[in-house]
């Protein structure tokens, strides 16, 4: 049974919002304090499948607790919002929201999106395995035993674009095109330096020779 956090302040939309959802066959979980959200965000969706997540939380801005969560976790977020403008919905798709839905909404509409978002994560595996080491898609980490190294988002696709091309030589302008969609924005400083974390992740748990380098060409995972 998948799990879902809600985050929302209103006492009376978040308790009919968690009992229609628990009708529909999911397990939730709500958050009901948010004085210190942004420290205990990450530890309250450790065990959750999808978050929905109001863009008008007390204190502070859900965009912003959205962009923060995105870099170390791919958990899938849907925005749920009373704003309804097209800046707002750019904002949040661009912050790593899967989908957004204005209030006041239609339950069953609401739903739906649930179920798509779940399944398209469905779709792909969201734990692999490299070596002696787990890689969890879905919490943004890999994990040797007991040991968990966090990833940022943009070193999570990596490792997950070598882990893909395993054996085979890519080069930085592919990862770069598949990191950013095209050519023109591209930092190539930025690329080296979270592929220079991604070895040093690596070292933590005991792989220090899982990338290598190879001048002229690009990137290989042994």
């Amino acid at each position: 049974m998948k799990t879902i956090l809600i985050v929302e302040d209103d006492i009376e939309l978040r308790e009919e919002l968690a009992t229609f959802l628990k009708n529909s066959g999911y397990q939730v979980t709500l958050v009901t304090e948010f004085d210190t959200l942004s420290q205990t965000f990450s530890n309250l969706t450790s065990n959750v499948d999808l978050i929905l997540l109001d863009i008008n939380i007390p204190g502070m801005n859900g965009e912003s607790l959205l962009k923060e969560f995105r870099k170390t976790s791919n958990i899938p977020v849907i925005m749920v919002t009373s704003k309804n403008n097209e800046m707002d919905e750019l904002l949040c798709m661009s912050y790593g929201a899967d989908d957004y839905i204005t209030k006041p909404y239609n339950p069953q509409i609401l739903l739906l999106r649930i179920e798509a978002v779940l399944k398209r994560m469905n779709q792909t595996s969201t734990v692999l395995s490299y070596r002696d080491i787990t890689l969890h898609l879905s919490k943004g980490m890999i994990q040797k035993g007991n040991i968990e190294v966090p990833l940022s988002k943009n070193e999570l696709k990596i490792f997950y674009y070598l882990l893909m091309h395993q054996g085979t030589i890519v080069s930085r302008e592919e990862i770069m095109r598949y990191l950013w969609d095209t050519e023109e924005f591209i930092d190539d400083n930025t690329l080296t330096v979270n592929m220079n974390r991604i070895r040093n992740k690596l070292r933590e748990i005991g792989l220090t020779d899982a990338i290598e380098t190879r001048r002229g060409q690009g990137y290989i995972l042994l």
